[in-house]
């Protein structure tokens, strides 16, 4: 007996929007049914919620894509973290706690692991700007984009942070080291073309056909033989999560140390 059924995990989240069909799933990002607002709900809801897609055999192909006319591009100021996130370019004047950093770096490590342990091929269809945690949309094996997409990495380094929990593996592997070191450092925004030329996505297509064609590759990919399709994905994510695997945690170390420099007290008491 399976242990993980869709129909027990399906409803279980309150920001993902789950549905599927002849064993391709859909997962429609959402903050209260309209466009997604990253904070701790979607940050730790996502990695349990991969992981359960993980486990279900009955998956055989795994869409995700955002709520409206943005994949993510805004964040709860709150967030339920005490970490305040801005997508503005500011930095934020910011400081956490070492006990909060402590679950962000257990939360985060799963977060991205767990996405890499899905052992079928994944599709991001990106419906607008992801500038926050754009990552969950490259890392997946096929990565189309609607014409007003954008891609950034905002809360990081134009934040104040340093990029350190996988955008520091994902993107130089992307974009290639100095493209990629460069996007990391100056907080530069791909639009859809740019993301195209550069490689980060494989289509752009209008925002209307986004969907059905994102549709028309996974019903494409599991008409080969389950094992394929399944262990497919594991052979051409190995390398990649061996990076991740080699440099995630120590990035998340280094960003928790700059996160708590600026936390009063974290220092120790003034002389």
């Amino acid at each position: 007996m399976a242990l993980i059924t869709f129909d027990g995990y399906a409803k279980k989240y309150s920001t993902i929007k789950m549905e599927r069909r002849d064993g391709i799933l859909q997962m429609t990002l959402h903050t209260n049914n309209a466009e997604l607002k990253w904070g701790m709900p979607p940050h730790e809801e996502l990695s349990y919620a991969f992981y359960d897609i993980a486990r279900d055999h009955e998956n055989r192909c795994v869409i995700i894509t955002g709520t409206g006319d943005a994949f993510c591009a805004e964040a709860d100021a709150g967030n339920g973290r005490g970490v305040p996130i801005r997508t503005t370019g500011e930095p934020a004047p910011f400081g956490v706690k070492s006990s909060t950093w402590d679950h962000i770096y257990n939360d985060a490590k799963y977060l991205l692991m767990n996405h890499l342990n899905i052992e079928v091929p994944m599709i991001a269809a990106v419906n607008g700007p992801a500038l926050i945690h754009a990552e969950l949309a490259v890392l997946c094996d096929i990565v189309i984009a609607s014409e007003n997409a954008e891609f950034q990495d905002a809360p990081h380094f134009p934040n104040g942070v340093v990029p350190g929990d996988g955008v520091h593996v994902v993107w130089p592997l992307i974009l290639g080291a100095n493209r990629g070191r460069y996007f990391l450092l100056t907080g530069q925004k791909l639009s859809a073309k740019q993301a195209l030329d550069l490689g980060v996505v494989s289509e752009v297509v209008p925002r209307d056909r986004l969907l059905p064609r994102a549709w028309e590759l996974a019903e494409s990919i599991i008409k080969r033989p389950s094992l394929s399709v399944r262990y497919a994905r594991v052979a051409i994510t190995q390398q990649i999560k061996k990076l991740m695997l080699d440099n995630l945690g120590y990035g998340l170390a280094l960003e928790g140390l700059g996160a708590v420099q600026s936390f009063p007290g974290a220092r120790g008491p003034k002389k």
